[in-house]
Formats: structure tokens, C-alpha cells, sequence
């Protein structure tokens, strides 16, 4: 049984070691995050703990706080309309939330269904034991095999817990996989789910008609994604998930509020390396950051620079001048979702559902064969529940996943009659591939790219952990305690319960 609640008394243990570290050079003075995100927030709060109090640091973002994580309000309540579930071991959320004080707010149960294009293939029963016999009848004990193998992974992943609280981090997302689950787990960015599934003797149907709908709700995209992220979106179906209470954005602002940053509302143009000579002669390599507020440019020089934004074509627009090691843009691209909130009844009849008896399910997801128009529709839970406020039968706040916006004809055919909607577009994960090339976490000396997580798994959790890693790999890099870089085998002592 994982003790989860031991692991919170030394999940930080790594701000105690790198307080203690005695060296001769001195603290870097100002540190600057690009990017107000969970990732870039996150990392400031993590910076903040691992170089103390006398460092200035600056995030800088042009647009709202929390990035992906956003929401929207229809009906006079506001709805998660970006990054919304968070899993009972994601133990950097848990702790954020913790830390700051916010409630959370567990998720109820859903009455899933899936839909081939023409039915529903298979939907779950208000009975638990009902469910069980209807996975054996039409599936065999795949349901059980996926079960066993997503948790065993989990269970081995929660190393990377162990590696973090004893200060230790990674130049790379190979090189983290490699420690934490060794070969086997650097081979999961190499080929998809769908073929570790099949390895460990799961069907096709159940691929087909269960995990693929699956992974199109939570990345968009079907069962040739890479099996880490795939694995981790599988994770999105278990019980007990929750998000905060008021909305996941909080939990950016508070580690802002908490680590004591500089918010600079400002859009970062380009990097620069410049020299500048020391008292004692020496030359000190530092870091122009050139930027727009409003319509005044505006630069800064910084010691460290944490990039925590996406960096592709079309996206970043950040350039990179006089750094001697090239800085290409990643070849790769981002997923487009589309989130449609809309108040009102569900069309039952598009779903195939002819009776007069109510709609039972509360989560919809579809098949790859399916119309390819929509990925999926949940009922979606407001941040702040009004207690004792229960609607009529079938008028709900549904939340409609597509890879496009929705047409104003496929719209009317989901909801005859909509009160409100409310239309949002996000570039949510990037688009995964099998052969992608995971880019390295670091750029150039003390310029370091914590959304190269992104390219191998994109989560709340997983970039919680990049800030985490990205924290400690400047630390020691700054310092040159190379020793707790790129370590694959935890020390003898160093173990931590779970």
C-alpha cells in the first residue's frame, strides 16, 4: 500500500540539503521565468526555495497567470475550460494545494458510455459488480491486464519523487526515464501504447473501443501517441480525481504570491548573451532579456534564465542572439482543442438513443471510427458548487471536446436548444508521435527549457516535475555540483516510503 502521506515529510527534503551547501561563488542575483503558467510558476516557487531569499526573480508573462489553466463562466458559474483533473498521486499538486491553503474539490463519479458513430458500444451501469461483468463479458480480463500494468508503472514512476527530494536532477527526459525506471522506461518515448498494450495481451477491441477513446478525450489523438503519455492520460480514467476549489489557475497565482516574484506583464522578444567585467577583473557571463510592456520595450539582465513556454514554429516568439550552440525551434507542433461549454439538453438521438426514459450518461466518449467533429462530452462540475443546487433533468453545463470549433449546424443537432455557449481554443498537448526526438532540458549554460517535458508527456503533474528538476539543475550547475546531475542510481540511505 503507497503511504502517500510519509512522502510529504520529505518531499522537500532537497531545500535542506542545498541550503547547507557551502562554496566560494557567489549567489546569482537575478533569475528570469518566462512564462506564468503551472510550469512557470511552479518554478519559481522552486527556485525560490533552492537559491533563498536574495535572488531577484522576475516572471514575465504576457498574458493571464496559469496559462493553460483558465475558466470560463456561463450562466453566472465558472467552469474549467483548460487543464481541470488532477490525480490522488500527484504529489507536487497535492502539495501545492496543501501549502496554500485551497480545497479540494473531488470530482463525482461518472456513468461513462461509448460511441462507435452509430451506438453506444459499451456504457457503464449505476451497479459496480453490473460494470465488472459487462468489461468480462465483452472484453475478457483486458480491463484487469490494462489495470494491473498502468499501476505497476505508477508504482515504479513515483521514484522520480525519491530522485527530487534528495536533490538529484537531469540535463534530459531520457536521462530522468533512465533513472527512474531504466531501459524499460526510455523505450516507453520510443514506441506507442498501443503496442505495449498489445504486448501484455490486451485486444484489439478493447484498444479500439476503450483505451483509444480514452486517449481521444485526454490528448486528442489516438493509440499511436507514445506509451508514457499514454499511460499517463490512461490515469485520467481512474476514481478519486479532483481539482481545486475555485479553479486550478489559483494554484499559479499562490506559488507567484508565495515565492515572492517580480510579475512583469511583458511579452519576451529575445535572449542575449552579454559579458560584463567584474570588480576583481573577471568577466561574468549574463543574460539580456529584451521585452514589449504595453508598447514599451524594456530589457533586463539575469544570471539564469528559465524558459517555460512552448518553443516551436508559429508559437514562440522568442529569439535566441550571440549564444555560441545554435537554438533551433523544436520541428514539432501543438494539438488544436477546442472546449465548448454549453448550458442546455443534450440531443439523445445523436447518440443513437431513441428511448423516452432520461439520459443517463454524464461522460460521452467516441471511437476513432466515429464522426470525427467531436472527441468527446462530459458534464462538467462549476469550480464553486452552489450547495443544494440541483437542476432540472437533463439541462447541464456540457463540456464538448473538438478538434475544431463545432459548426453551427453539428451545434443545433447536439443541443436543440442551448441557453449559453461558450467557445474556447486551446494548443493543449503537442501531437504526439513514437519517433519524436525529446528535446533537452538545457539550451545553453544557465538558459534552460522546462516545456521540453511537454514532448515526452504533458500533464499539471509532469511539468510541476520539470519546474522541480529545472529548480535543482540550475542550482547545481550554478554551483558546479555536478555530483547530483544526471545520477541514475539513488544512494545507499537514500530511500523515501511510499
Amino acid at each position: 500500500m503507497l503511504k502517500v502521506n510519509l512522502f510529504f515529510q520529505t518531499v522537500w527534503l532537497s531545500t535542506a540539503i542545498t541550503g547547507t551547501v557551502r562554496t566560494d561563488r557567489a549567489h546569482p542575483q537575478s533569475i528570469a521565468v518566462i512564462g506564468a503558467g503551472i510550469g512557470g510558476s511552479s518554478s519559481a516557487y522552486f527556485l525560490r526555495q533552492h537559491f533563498g531569499r536574495g535572488v531577484r526573480i522576475d516572471v514575465f508573462e504576457s498574458e493571464t497567470v496559469g496559462g493553460r489553466l483558465a475558466t470560463a463562466s456561463i450562466n453566472g458559474q465558472d467552469y474549467e475550460t483548460g487543464g481541470s483533473t488532477i490525480h490522488p498521486f500527484n504529489l507536487h499538486m497535492k502539495e501545492f494545494a496543501q501549502m496554500l491553503g485551497l480545497q479540494e474539490l473531488k470530482l463525482p463519479d461518472d456513468v461513462q458510455a461509448v460511441y462507435d458513430g452509430e451506438e453506444f458500444v459499451f456504457e457503464d451501469s449505476d451497479w459496480f459488480i453490473i460494470n465488472i461483468i459487462k468489461l468480462v463479458w465483452r472484453y475478457g480480463f483486458d480491463y484487469l491486464r490494462m489495470k494491473m500494468w498502468v499501476e505497476s508503472f505508477l508504482h515504479r514512476f513515483m521514484k522520480v519523487y525519491q530522485f527530487q527530494s534528495g536533490g538529484y536532477s537531469f540535463t534530459t527526459m531520457e536521462k530522468l526515464l533512465y533513472g527512474v525506471g531504466g531501459d524499460e522506461f526510455v523505450r516507453m518515448i520510443k514506441y506507442s501504447i498501443d503496442e505495449a498494450l498489445q504486448n501484455v495481451g490486451i485486444s484489439q477491441r478493447f484498444l479500439n473501443e476503450i483505451v483509444t477513446p480514452i486517449l481521444r478525450l485526454s490528448s486528442g489523438q489516438s493509440a499511436n501517441i507514445n506509451a508514457l503519455v499514454g499511460t499517463l492520460s490512461l490515469l485520467q480514467a481512474d476514481s478519486d480525481l479532483w481539482r481545486v476549489e475555485g479553479g486550478n489557475k489559483l494554484v499559479c497565482s499562490g506559488l507567484l504570491y508565495s515565492a515572492k516574484v517580480n510579475l512583469i506583464k511583458g511579452k519576451v522578444t529575445s535572449i542575449h548573451t552579454k559579458r560584463r567585467p567584474q570588480r576583481n577583473g573577471e568577466l561574468v557571463h549574463l543574460y539580456e532579456v529584451n521585452y514589449t510592456e504595453g508598447s514599451d520595450p524594456g530589457y533586463s539582465l539575469y544570471d539564469i534564465v528559465i524558459l517555460a513556454a512552448p518553443m516551436y514554429p508559429g508559437k514562440s516568439q522568442v529569439h535566441f542572439h550571440d549564444i555560441p550552440q545554435p537554438i533551433s525551434f523544436y520541428s514539432g507542433h501543438y494539438q488544436q482543442k477546442v472546449v465548448t461549454l454549453v448550458a442546455g439538453c443534450l440531443n439523445a438521438s445523436y447518440f443513437g438513443q431513441h428511448g423516452s426514459g432520461p439520459f443517463r450518461p454524464t461522460t460521452i466518449t467516441t471511437t476513432a471510427h466515429s464522426d470525427g467533429s467531436i472527441l468527446g462530452a462530459s458534464v462538467s462540475v462549476p469550480i464553486k458548487p452552489v450547495p443544494g443546487d440541483q437542476p432540472p433533468t437533463c439541462a447541464r453545463v456540457w463540456k464538448v471536446l473538438s478538434p475544431e470549433p463545432l459548426a453551427e449546424g453539428e451545434l443545433s443537432r447536439l443541443f436543440p436548444s442551448p441557453e449559453a455557449v461558450h467557445e474556447s481554443h486551446w494548443f493543449a498537448h503537442p501531437s504526439y508521435s513514437s519517433s519524436d526526438e525529446i528535446p533537452p532540458f538545457v539550451l545553453h549554460d544557465h538558459l534552460y527549457h522546462l516545456n521540453a517535458m511537454e514532448w515526452a508527456a504533458s500533464t499539471m503533474e509532469m511539468m510541476a516535475i520539470s519546474a522541480k528538476n529545472a529548480a535543482l539543475l540550475a542550482h547545481h550547475r550554478w554551483y558546479q555540483q555536478l555530483e547530483k546531475v544526471d545520477q541514475d542510481i539513488l544512494p545507499q540511505g537514500q530511500k523515501v516510503e511510499l
